[in-house]
């Protein structure tokens, strides 16, 4: 079926299942997929996965690509199918990835024969203009990111009974796979889609028969926008953008923009779809405890101060001095490392950096104050980090490499300054133990340094 033809609607399929957790913990997980269904029973499938601990951000990831669909004319609906997770027999590989282990239920696509074709999707995908035509393709159909291995972010397939018992019994008599998920899978079961012909579909609206190629459109890596900047994908309709890139990058966490351009428009997406009423209220609690840690520390410092130093100790001045010295860089690494794990992790990004920005400078004010440190060798890095957003975010560079390069520019130029204020940081430790007032355990302390508050 072309576009146009009639009017489409969102179900999602959740597949509900118990299993043993990646972790190897038994934990209790589940999976789920969602599917948008067309009247002439075609479907848009993706695979989500409940009872780990991202189950949330998944959850999210998955709502946003239904409603970047949703935009192009699809509601957004949900229908739940229970299933078993398939056992994975290629956990024993050596170069196997656990995180990998439960990606074999992408078969279960093929199951769903009471539709005539289904687009199977992983959640990191945001549709940019419709896509129906995808259903006019064949058995099963791909799209080629690397030039030898096909990608299964997104494929076409036409659901059949028989194909899912084949592959079940070819996963049971241990067909090769190289990476041990449904990528290698797929890419052994169907060997010769290289050497397919490209799909384009036919005007007339009929659906094609056999294996096709998918032109690069309908997976543009996010990675070919960040070496220019902007999309020059000359195979095909540049409809769906995709984010293969390392977990804990993906574009719906907050750290992802500006470090990867395209993470704004992830959340931009979700912002105009779905909101963010879930993590305001932590994201406001946190901001209004940060403000609350930055007044205590301005008004309590003296007493933060006497209480940490004005105490008699029998240790010699080196030992002394080591030790607060360990202490110090300890206690400046959390500042800038608590606040990074406790904000939620899918808040957006203009909410999430003011956030933790706000976190550090409080914590590091918690430092300043213990140690009696000078605050501008203490906030030098978050000075830094401040001028890397603005270097990233920056929105006129030529291309890619020009960006690159004034990122590693500016890095350059950081790590002298960052490196000198540790080590003034450290100086002023020394400095703090040899001066007089604050010479711990001599009889000359006037009473005022040896009192208690």
């Amino acid at each position: 079926m072309g576009r146009g033809c009639g009017r489409w609607w969102w179900v999602a399929v959740a597949l509900v299942v118990v299993a043993a957790a990646a972790a190897a913990e038994g934990a209790r997980e589940e999976a789920a997929v969602a599917v948008a269904v067309a009247p002439r029973r075609h479907a848009y499938a993706a695979m989500m996965y409940m009872g780990t601990p991202r189950d949330y951000e998944f959850y999210v990831a998955t709502r946003v690509m239904m409603r970047s669909l949703g935009r192009l004319g699809k509601d957004d609906g949900v229908k739940v199918v229970s299933v078993e997770n398939l056992k994975n027999p290629y956990e024993k590989q050596g170069n196997f990835n656990m995180r990998f282990k439960l990606t074999l239920n992408k078969l279960y696509a093929w199951s769903l024969v009471s539709y005539d074709r289904v687009v199977m999707l992983d959640s990191d995908n945001i549709f940019l203009q419709n896509t129906d035509e995808l259903f006019q393709c064949g058995q099963f159909c791909a799209v080629f990111i690397n030039p030898c291995i096909f990608h299964t972010g997104l494929f076409v397939l036409q659901p059949s009974m028989d194909v899912f018992k084949n592959m079940l019994h070819e996963l049971a008599v241990g067909r090769d796979n190289p990476d041990g998920a449904d990528q290698g899978f797929l890419a052994s079961y169907f060997p010769d889609l290289l050497d397919r012909p490209m799909f384009h579909p036919p005007v007339n609206g009929t659906k094609l028969e056999g294996t096709y190629r998918l032109p690069l459109g309908y997976q543009m890596d996010a990675s070919y926008y960040y070496l220019k900047l902007r999309w020059s994908i000359p195979c095909g309709p540049n409809s769906v953008i995709t984010f293969p890139s390392a977990p804990w990058f993906k574009p719906w966490y907050w750290w992802s923009w500006p470090v990867l351009p395209l993470g704004l428009s992830w959340h931009e997406q979700r912002r105009e779809n779905l909101g963010y009423s879930s993590e305001l209220p932590v994201v406001l609690i946190q901001a209004l405890f940060y403000i609350g840690v930055i007044a205590v520390t301005r008004l309590a410092r003296p007493s933060l101060s006497k209480m940490c130093y004005n105490r008699r100790m029998e240790k010699s001045t080196i030992v002394l001095l080591t030790t607060l010295r360990v202490v110090a860089a300890w206690s400046i690494l959390a500042a800038y490392t608590i606040p990074f794990f406790l904000i939620p992790r899918t808040v957006h990004p203009l909410l999430g950096w003011p956030l933790y920005l706000l976190g550090a400078f409080s914590f590091s004010s918690i430092v300043i104050n213990v140690f009696l440190l000078h605050p501008l060798a203490v906030l030098t890095t978050w000075l830094g980090i401040i001028g890397a957003l603005f270097v990233m975010a920056f929105p006129w560079y030529l291309n890619g490499v020009v960006r690159a390069l004034a990122v590693f520019a500016y890095a350059f130029c950081c790590a002298p300054l960052i490196w000198g204020s540790l080590v003034k940081t450290m100086s002023s430790l020394q400095i703090l133990i040899e001066r007089d007032a604050f010479r711990l355990g001599e009889p000359n302390q006037t009473a005022e340094f040896t009192k208690l508050y």
